[in-house]
């Protein structure tokens, strides 16, 4: 395969664009997508400093990269899981030094076994609660809580067009309306809450994966061992399946659901739950303690009884 601007070997050949790319053309191509992505949706701002979280994978290493040539003043957010299965975690910071060392971006780091006690494969242990939901949930709790204390009114991250088709089939298969209520190229700031934006959004996951080699991203090329066996990678594989039978599925899923997601769930997006601040951290919740601080009450206790 050719490349379609200059007849070189392509890198990767897209059959939902019906697009060929060489490595020279194809990084150009990436960041256009990023910034279309952005402007559509009026991701950031003008002047805005952008907070990007990076795990250490391909998706965020690529998304922190792609923004930095762009021109947007960025910086790194990482949080250590403190999963010690295979020396996950710090691999993964490893990678993600490498790539705040290669753009000569700031980092910033919270560690989750400063801040809980125990890394997140340790939490089943101590509160029966799944390593994935804890982590989550707590990666959700410190985003924001870094974001405001570091003064960024927007964060990114690398969720990507495979990443949404995949929740979004998960949540209509449950039906899970709560769930799908929240997903959206944009979360607005409100009540306490800094804005996510994904500007992966309609970028696929080999797309992404090509950007990050041709430009030399380090990323770690393993994934979380609590990833093995779930559900989200079994419809994964669904979601392939029916991509490769007609390129562009996974798109016309997903943007079908943000064209319709406004007048089909109008009524849900309107009412509002009411936010109190949280009587521990002040974070915003609709319980008189968030449920970060619950979990982490929870670890206390068990910490307290076991020593």
């Amino acid at each position: 395969m050719r490349c379609k601007q200059c007849k070189e070997k392509a890198v990767l050949f897209m059959p939902a664009h019906r697009l060929a790319l060489c490595k020279g053309h194809y990084p150009s191509w990436f960041r256009k997508q990023v910034q279309r992505a952005i402007d559509r949706f009026r991701m950031i701002r003008p002047g805005e400093r952008v907070l990007v979280a990076v795990s250490g994978g391909k998706d965020s290493g690529a998304l922190w990269h792609a923004l930095h040539h762009l021109g947007y003043e960025t910086e790194g957010l990482y949080m250590h899981l403190g999963i010690r299965i295979e020396g996950y975690s710090d691999q993964s910071y490893e990678a993600v030094c490498r790539l705040a060392e290669k753009l000569g971006r700031p980092l910033h780091v919270v560690d989750f076994q400063e801040e809980l006690g125990m890394g997140i494969d340790e939490v089943r242990g101590a509160t029966n609660r799944p390593p994935c939901s804890a982590c989550g949930l707590s990666k959700r709790y410190h985003m924001n809580q870094a974001a405001r204390r570091l003064g960024f009114s927007v964060i990114a991250t690398g969720h990507n067009l495979d990443d949404e088709a995949v929740t979004l089939l998960n949540n209509v298969l449950a039906w899970n309306t709560e769930f799908m209520v929240r997903q959206a190229p944009v979360l607005p700031e409100d009540e306490g809450f800094v804005r996510k934006v994904k500007p992966l959004i309609f970028l696929e996951e080999k797309q992404t994966t090509v950007y990050a080699l041709v430009e030399g991203v380090p990323f770690e090329r393993d994934e979380c061992p609590f990833s093995v066996g779930s559900t989200n990678l079994h419809l994964k594989d669904v979601m392939y399946r029916l991509e490769a039978h007609s390129p562009g599925t996974k798109r016309r899923f997903v943007e079908g659901f943000f064209q319709w997601r406004a007048q089909w769930l109008d009524k849900a997006l309107k009412t509002k739950p009411d936010l109190r601040a949280c009587a521990v951290c002040g974070y915003p919740t609709t319980a008189e303690v968030c449920a970060y601080c619950r979990l982490k009450a929870q670890i206390q206790r068990h910490l307290t009884i076991v020593s």
